[in-house]
């Protein structure tokens, strides 16, 4: 699992018929400090996560561990939406306090 931040979302009227119903987001890469990796992804979303939270992804093979997405063919998933996030340091991201 990965965290990223939700930076927008992906709309495609024409794609794979499995595809169908799935809600995308593009999702960016944190590193350890929290800051934005140049990294983008384009995520399905299965727990309806919004633009600016933080989530956590999966890639590969876990991300088509859903219900019903193993005959989709999907590279990246939001599975989780982030509520804390601490270090040994102290509070790295608390979803009550950000305000970005």
């Amino acid at each position: 699992m990965l965290l990223a931040k939700v930076r927008g979302t992906v709309v495609s009227t024409c794609k794979e018929p499995n595809l169908n119903g799935v809600k995308f987001l593009l999702v960016q890469l944190l590193n350890d400090m929290g800051e934005l990796l140049p990294d983008y992804e384009v995520a399905a979303d299965v727990v309806g996560a919004g633009v600016g939270e933080w989530v956590l992804i999966t890639r590969g093979s876990g991300a088509r561990q859903h219900d019903g997405y193993q005959a989709r063919p999907v590279d990246t998933t939001v599975i989780a939406i982030v509520d804390t996030v601490s270090l040994d340091s102290g509070a790295l991201y608390n979803k009550r306090e950000d305000w970005s």
